[in-house]
């Protein structure tokens, strides 16, 4: 019988070495192929202690088995599940079409892993030692599971399709010689990803990459301090929620939720910036007590994200900037202590419909926060901010809103016009408080009163003249538009001209900025 007659039978090469062999009878069954030696350090593959030959297979005979390999025993399923091994040379299925299950379990592998556009139905390597994943178009109908791994030299899935989930959990990846760590554009997820606690060391590519529920990057550090950008996901596309949060060591730990008693929190941590610009999420982007470590060239770029809820809810940010620019979001869920200070936070066409503090955020911090966004004068984010505001049923907050707009304005007019400014304010606060120019008039009435009670006021026409009143006359110098035949009937001399004259003018000016403010307040109304 030649060799391949006899492979096809199940019987194994005759150039196969003993371990290999028992390899071979492990696929045919199915079962576990275990080749720990019992001690944790020496079992360790990411430790320096060397497995030998007894411990070693070739990856020429781990593809024969997975892409040609022998029927399985009667009542069983042909799959590779390795524990412990060590596979020599490079692993190569290229192109190929994997139907057995694949699963290895504290593997260690000698040279890279190269799955590009390779089929198969689910992959595990779990807590494997590898030199370098390359998978580019790889497409799984289930899952990929790669929890716990360590890659020394970076992760390739650019244009993968993952039929369901695929984990990333606790695997620490470094970066390659492009200095990406894990390049995923065009990555393609049915379910969900999960890289909760991955450590990356480089920059983290998910570009134009769509997940079908949610990516979780909880308790993850992402490292690349050197370089603009840690996580570079333009153009991502998440079906659910996008999770920069918290993890919970020993316990799982829901976001806001106070951690039971003996769960260790890992946050999120990023040293290096953050790309999202033009992201699609269908439920929220979380930030729940996200850390950040900015240089003052790095940023946090929400550029036109579209989301119904950002949940801004993490550290404050010491360098760097903050980027909204053209984001909308329905709800914004946020606290004071997590927004940049001035010069740090661009919010330009910036869209939220409604906000949701968590803790306190007065009225102050938030026209505080408004200033930050804008170091020249802009009065999009004040105008948003009163239209929410107003939307609450916060009509007077909207008011001080839009005063604050005013007042922000005035400090780039020339000077006639901030004089003027000044005037307004201080008078009927830009008609924004109308309420004073009532308490002006009643004072300006009753002091014109007294003064006109002891003024010289010798008839126009001596044959025909009404009653003399003061009180009356004073409130016709003040009201431009109703005449009472008072300043008509009567002239003053000297100084009682220039008394009434001003009288006239402060009555146009306080009417002016009344009909201004109550014009503005119709507009919006």
């Amino acid at each position: 019988m030649t060799e391949g007659a006899r492979t096809r039978h199940g019987d194994p090469p005759g150039d196969l070495t003993a371990v290999e062999a028992g390899m071979w009878q492990a696929f045919r069954n199915g079962s576990v192929y275990d080749l720990r030696g019992g001690d944790a350090v020496v079992d360790d593959p990411h430790g320096p202690h060397p497995w030998g030959p007894e411990r070693s297979v070739r990856a020429r005979v781990v593809c024969w088995l997975l892409l040609d390999g022998p029927p399985p025993l009667a009542g069983r399923v042909a799959s590779l599940k390795l524990v412990g091994v060590r596979i020599t040379g490079a692993l190569d299925l290229a192109g190929g079409t994997v139907e057995p299950y694949l699963e290895m379990t504290g593997c260690r592998f000698e040279e890279e892993i190269r799955l590009p556009e390779a089929r198969f139905t689910t992959v595990r390597l779990v807590d494997c030692s590898v030199p370098r994943l390359e998978a580019a178009r790889v497409h799984t109908e289930g899952d990929l599971h790669l929890p716990r791994c360590r890659f020394q030299g970076g992760v390739r899935l650019t244009d993968a399709r993952i039929g369901t989930d695929l984990l990333l959990n606790q695997a620490i990846v470094h970066r390659d010689r492009g200095g990406r760590s894990i390049a995923a554009d065009g990555l393609s997820v049915g379910q969900d990803l999960q890289a909760e606690m991955l450590e990356s060391h480089g920059e983290l590519s998910l570009r134009s990459a769509t997940v079908g529920v949610s990516l979780s990057l909880r308790g993850a550090k992402l490292t690349n301090p050197a370089a603009r950008l840690a996580l570079n996901a333009p153009q991502l596309s998440v079906e659910r929620t996008l999770y920069l949060t918290p993890a919970g060591v020993g316990n799982p730990l829901l976001s806001g939720v106070t951690p039971a008693r003996g769960t260790r929190v890992q946050y999120f941590e990023c040293q290096g910036g953050i790309r999202l610009d033009d992201g699609r999420f269908g439920d929220a982007v979380d930030f729940e007590r996200a850390r950040f470590a900015f240089t003052d060239e790095q940023e946090l770029s929400l550029r036109r994200v579209q989301a119904p809820e950002l949940r801004f809810l993490g550290e404050r940010p010491l360098r760097g900037r903050v980027v909204l620019s053209g984001a909308r979001i329905v709800n914004l869920v946020d606290r004071a202590a997590s927004w940049p200070g001035p010069g740090r936070l661009h919010m330009g066409g910036f869209a939220y419909e409604n906000l949701v503090p968590q803790g306190p955020f007065p009225l102050a911090e938030r026209l505080e926060w408004v200033a930050a966004a804008t170091a020249e004068y802009n009065p999009e984010p004040y105008e948003r901010l009163a239209a929410v505001l107003r939307g609450a049923g916060e009509d007077e907050d909207a008011r001080e809103v839009l005063l604050a707009k005013q007042r922000r304005r005035r400090e780039t007019l020339p000077l006639a016009a901030k004089l003027w400014g000044y005037l307004q304010d201080w008078t009927v606060a830009y008609g924004y408080r109308p309420g004073r120019a009532a308490v002006w008039m009643a004072v300006l009435w009753a002091a014109g009163s007294l003064a006109f009670a002891r003024a010289d006021h010798p008839p126009a026409d001596p044959g025909r003249h009404g009653e003399w009143n003061p009180a009356l006359f004073a409130l016709d110098l003040l009201l431009p538009v109703v005449d009472f035949g008072q300043v008509s009937q009567w002239q003053l001399g000297g100084g009682w001209q220039w008394l009434a004259a001003a009288m006239v003018l402060l009555g146009w000016t306080l009417a002016t900025t009344v009909a201004a403010g109550a014009t503005r307040l119709l507009r919006r109304g």
